[in-house]
């Protein structure tokens, strides 16, 4: 049983720590904010492009839940990623 253990806890790479105390930890947190600065970045000239090229036509309801989802989906990610940077999570 022992050498069972040991080949399997060899075969983890001590780069990727999927556990709850690396979930949790700093690089992590890190990295969670810069995906979501992208996304961000990313969402907000989806909306700026689409509102500029649909003046004055009259949106769908599938545009309209699409557009509200990206707008929700963009102040969830700020708060988030203020909360994160309020609470001490980085640097």
């Amino acid at each position: 049983m022992s050498n069972s253990n040991q080949v399997a806890e060899k075969q983890v790479s001590p780069k990727l720590d999927l556990s709850i105390e690396g979930m949790s930890s700093q690089q992590f947190s890190v990295g969670v904010f810069w995906f979501m600065m992208v996304g961000i970045v990313v969402f907000s000239a989806i909306i700026y492009f689409f509102l500029k090229s649909s003046k004055g036509t009259k949106m769908k309801t599938g545009e309209k839940v699409m557009f509200g989802g990206i707008i929700l989906g963009v102040i969830v990610a700020v708060v988030f990623a203020a909360t994160q940077m309020v609470f001490d999570y980085l640097f």
